[in-house]
């Protein structure tokens, strides 16, 4: 009787520890920015105060980009550091700049036919964006080189709340589900959107957050499994490699997470 009951204390044991992960705090930086758009390996920072997008390199003086007539960008992607876009939704308008902050390419939906009425857009492989349309509720590949549609997804039937990608895969949150494609276009994966509203990557491992929660799902596992951060405002959230980092408004949090 006793073995059975130390068996089931044992079982209840390794449930509970699936059911969340600690992380351990490294260090804390006070920091002024609207948004903080990415850290890459080399603690490369790139954010935004205004309209103004920054890239600070570790140790060097920062550089930066704005553009007058487009205002402030939807949203940025640093994801290609030789190819950086920002997307500015009021205009239907992307604007890609290389690893010095030039730009190199300029996308403006109104002017090219057929008409793509977009609201939201993920680095792709190549020369491609993968870009949401909202007339179609379809997910597109986008080759802005030869202004050709590569592949296209099933239309959704909800809100896209976030879209995040790599070169291999893109995933696309919307309020109800959180769909994982392949770069041909082709649905691998499909969750339960449980209040989700947001989502960031790393080597195809992802953070989940709900109001006021972080998930993880790591690429190895079908678990989603919640992260055991200190209370804090999280303004944004990001991946890189094993190090997790929250944005309050004020200083930039940064974590240790062991990914199995």
């Amino acid at each position: 009787m006793g073995f059975i009951r130390f068996l089931f204390l044992l079982f209840s044991t390794v449930l509970v520890a699936q059911t969340s992960i600690e992380v351990t705090a490294i260090d804390t930086t006070p920091i002024k920015a609207d948004q903080i758009i990415a850290i890459d390996n080399f603690d490369t920072f790139y954010y935004t105060v205004n309209n103004i997008l920054y890239k600070k390199p570790k140790d060097k003086t920062p550089i930066n980009y704005s553009n007058v007539q487009l205002g402030t960008p939807t949203s940025i992607n640093a994801f290609n550091p030789l190819k950086i876009n920002l997307f500015y939704q009021d205009f239907n308008t992307i604007i890609i700049l290389d690893n010095r902050l030039a730009e190199i390419f300029k996308i403006d939906f109104n002017t090219r036919q057929p008409y793509k009425n977009v609201s939201h857009i993920s680095t792709g492989y190549d020369n491609t964006l993968w870009i949401f349309n909202q007339d179609l509720q379809q997910l597109q590949v986008y080759d802005y080189k030869t202004d050709k549609i590569r592949a296209t997804t099933v239309p959704v039937q909800s809100r896209v709340l976030d879209l995040k990608s790599d070169y291999n895969y893109c995933w696309m949150l919307t309020e109800n589900y959180l769909y994982q494609y392949t770069y041909f276009g082709s649905l691998i994966s499909k969750f339960e959107n449980k209040g989700y509203t947001s989502l960031a990557i790393h080597n195809e491992n992802i953070i989940l957050k709900t109001n006021t929660l972080l998930f993880f799902k790591s690429k190895k596992s079908e678990t989603i499994i919640q992260l055991k951060t200190p209370k804090l405002l999280i303004n944004q959230f990001l991946l890189t490699n094993e190090t997790l980092y929250i944005y309050d408004s004020e200083k930039l949090h940064k974590y240790q997470l062991k990914i199995k």
